[in-house]
């Protein structure tokens, strides 16, 4: 089964929680303090740790609709880290992304396979970034059903039809044409900061964050 590792670490019966740090910060009434996953929200700054399923997807539409509802002509930016997972779970993080007003800029840490690989691409153009040791994967969708023949049709129909959505999905945030996207997405194909670049899935490879103007 799918772990929940990012709904596990906000969970306060959970050991997790203990591991999480707290930041302390003087106002006029006082101290205040916060885990430190909520203080860089309110920076704008959400983190997409961990495989995907309907409980992160929940947390990070949540975040980005409350940042939208904020400021909604302000930026947000989403660290991604993550191996993929429930396609449809990836796909309403994808469709909020797009719904709400605000700029998502990605940063890709560690990994972005899979899912995590569009969501990736799907940042706002020109705001689509890789650390130089991350890796990105691409590939097909994938699963398996059991039942009547003509069930089975059923769902391999579906698969089929979700496999041309999510190309045309990387077409259209890439630039590139469906068949080298069709081509890319074929097997698994695993994708240097570089190679990314060169594919459109990012629009820079960044060593060091710029100094602000």
């Amino acid at each position: 089964m799918m772990s929940n590792n990012f709904y596990n670490s906000f969970n306060p019966t959970n050991e997790k929680s203990a591991l999480v740090p707290m930041v302390v910060e003087q106002t006029s009434r006082g101290e205040r303090s916060y885990d430190i996953y909520s203080r860089l929200l309110k920076e704008r700054i959400i983190f997409l740790v961990g495989p995907i399923d309907d409980g992160i997807a929940s947390l990070v539409c949540a975040q980005l609709l409350f940042l939208e509802a904020e400021n909604p002509k302000k930026d947000i930016s989403m660290y991604i880290n993550s191996p993929g997972g429930v396609v449809t779970s990836g796909l309403s993080i994808y469709d909020t992304m797009e719904y709400i007003k605000p700029d998502v800029s990605t940063v890709c840490i560690g990994q972005a396979a899979s899912m995590g690989s569009l969501l990736l691409t799907a940042g706002a153009k020109n705001k689509r970034y890789c650390l130089p040791n991350a890796r990105i994967m691409t590939h097909q969708p994938s699963g398996g059903f059991q039942g009547q023949a003509s069930d089975i049709e059923i769902h391999a129909k579906e698969i089929i039809n979700l496999r041309s959505r999510l190309n045309q999905i990387y077409v259209t945030h890439s630039g590139k044409k469906i068949a080298e996207i069709e081509a890319l997405m074929d097997r698994d194909t695993f994708l240097s900061p570089e190679d990314a670049l060169q594919k459109g899935l990012i629009d820079e490879v960044v060593n060091k964050r710029p100094d602000k103007k």
